[in-house]
């Protein structure tokens, strides 16, 4: 969009898509008194940013074919015969039903890193199609959090609106949610006491907020490990928050589920949801929470409900508002100093205060998340081997998710009620990665754990070992290999190629590791 104005008054408007690195000129002309025509004129030839992505995923394409062709060549017996006599995975497959995840031998609580278990048949089988959502999600993550290849669609939305960065932490507390139903089931139906599981929910959600705090920290930069700068909220701190409150509420009102719990008749149709009415009531109240405070508590200097980005947004009246509530809590409670200082609405709209986009008022909406993921969950242990109900289900919950959605945001950009926006967690927001969630972990589902015409590969193994590749990506996020100096840092090649290779090397360390049956536990 290109508008031309002299004298406070629009002369012409005009739409026209420019290409990266073209150079351009607005040439306005009067033909008569009331005629104006505005037309753009290149002068130097855009190029084709687009081509780095191109011949990227004709390699990655070329690498897939390539494992095709060798599991083709493991299914021959002979093959197969000999490569389990060197590899012996049952060994691996072993570790991995004893130690994260059977009922039956191990008490160990885990949320992202458990998927849970449930009887396909008469064996207790893990769900891969979890481990392999949560790796997907972990692994777009560790690619935006790299650069994503400096496109814009891999950067996270200045404000209002969706890209490809703002859709995995979601995804991520989604899958986390699923995850805790289903770890917590199988503890409680092997007798253990909600007591000694809510000391150990307690303990993980200490650990992941204290990690968040310690070693995952961007304020680093300002000096080391120094309070005076110290960043509190982050994805980790996010993650244990939401985990805790989330796990309380499911041990609060759980019970173990036993294997048979086929119904008949209209409970049978909301048996993963009639018995936990309690939950439902505390997350209504919880949503009621987020809405008052965020439409009714007065912010000095901004406009009651205000959800904008401030800066020269709304034609900065409101310059100093950017984020509205949510940001004033955390400025009251935490500080300026100890939230982000550099938030995505300040390139664009010129803000100047701080903001954090894991602040304290979104993980309320955080928590709505993840008990959405906690329904997926049921849906997984209510309906285990019924497959067309839970992915029935599945396609229930997206359709009314995405509607709630639709209301919410009038299917605009900017024009709703409440804008689809991460900086604040929105509720629309919510709905709306909720949706694309379940309609994700249906397709998930249906290729992995029901047609089994997909292993998962490569996003299981990352998924396996989740909180380890992401606390080790944010670690060594500016060192070689995983970063180097680049001859063009304008060049979308070589920032692709870097960023490629560095995600890269976490799925072949997470492989690595999968194989040595080495996994990171919280």
């Amino acid at each position: 969009m290109v508008n031309s104005v002299a004298e406070g008054k629009e002369l012409c408007r005009i739409q026209y898509h420019f290409g990266e690195f073209g150079n351009y000129s607005l040439i306005v002309r009067r033909s008569n008194i009331q005629k104006i025509s505005c037309n753009i004129v290149i002068n130097q030839n855009p190029v084709n940013s687009y081509l780095p992505i191109f011949f990227a995923f004709l390699i990655y394409m070329g690498v897939f074919s390539i494992m095709t062709v060798g599991q083709f060549c493991v299914n021959i017996e002979p093959i197969r015969n000999w490569l389990y006599k060197k590899m012996n995975p049952r060994e691996t497959d072993r570790l991995i039903n004893s130690e994260l995840g059977s009922p039956s031998r191990t008490d160990s609580i885990s949320s992202e890193l458990q998927a849970g278990v449930w009887s396909a048949a008469s064996s207790l089988q893990r769900l891969r199609s979890l481990d392999t959502f949560r790796g997907m999600a972990l692994i777009i993550m560790v690619f935006v959090n790299y650069g994503g290849g400096k496109y814009w669609f891999f950067r996270h939305q200045s404000w209002n609106g969706l890209t490809v960065a703002d859709l995995v932490f979601p995804w991520f507390v989604f899958i986390m949610g699923a995850s805790i139903t289903l770890s917590l089931n199988s503890m409680l139906r092997r007798g253990c006491s909600k007591w000694h599981l809510l000391g150990k929910v307690a303990w993980r959600s200490l650990l992941l907020f204290l990690i968040g705090v310690v070693v995952v920290n961007p304020n680093y930069c300002l000096g080391p490990l120094s309070w005076d700068n110290l960043r509190i909220p982050g994805v980790l701190q996010r993650l244990g928050c939401t985990y805790l409150v989330v796990a309380v509420l499911e041990l609060l009102f759980a019970k173990p589920v036993p294997e048979d719990s086929s119904l008949v008749g209209l409970y049978s149709a909301l048996q993963d949801i009639l018995p936990y009415w309690p939950q439902w009531l505390f997350m209504m109240a919880l949503e009621a929470v987020w809405l008052c405070l965020t439409f009714l508590l007065n912010v000095p200097g901004c406009p009651k409900g205000y959800l904008g980005p401030g800066g020269i947004g709304d034609f900065g009246k409101y310059r100093n508002c950017t984020g509205g509530v949510a940001a004033y809590i955390d400025h009251l409670l935490l500080g300026e100093k100890h939230i982000y200082q550099h938030p995505s609405s300040n390139v664009i709209y010129q803000t100047t205060v701080a903001f954090d986009p894991e602040g304290i008022l979104g993980t309320i909406n955080s928590v709505v998340m993840a008990f959405l993921g906690l329904q997926a969950g049921k849906i997984l242990l209510f309906y285990r081997g019924q497959h067309k109900q839970i992915m029935l289900r599945f396609c229930m919950w997206g359709v009314v998710t995405g509607a709630i959605s639709a209301v919410l945001t009038r299917c605009t950009k900017d024009q709703g009620f409440i804008p689809v926006n991460k900086n604040l967690w929105s509720i629309s927001y919510v709905t709306t990665l909720s949706s694309f969630a379940f309609i994700l972990l249906l397709l998930i589902y249906y290729l992995v754990d029901v047609k089994r015409v997909w292993s998962g590969a490569p996003f299981f193994y990352p998924g396996m070992n989740s909180i380890l590749i992401y606390t080790g990506h944010e670690i060594f996020e500016s060192y070689f290999p995983f970063k180097w100096k680049m001859q063009d840092t304008q060049s979308h090649t070589e920032h692709l190629a870097q960023n490629l290779i560095a995600t890269s090397l976490w799925v072949i360390i997470s492989y690595v590791l999968y194989r040595k049956r080495i996994f990171w536990k919280i």
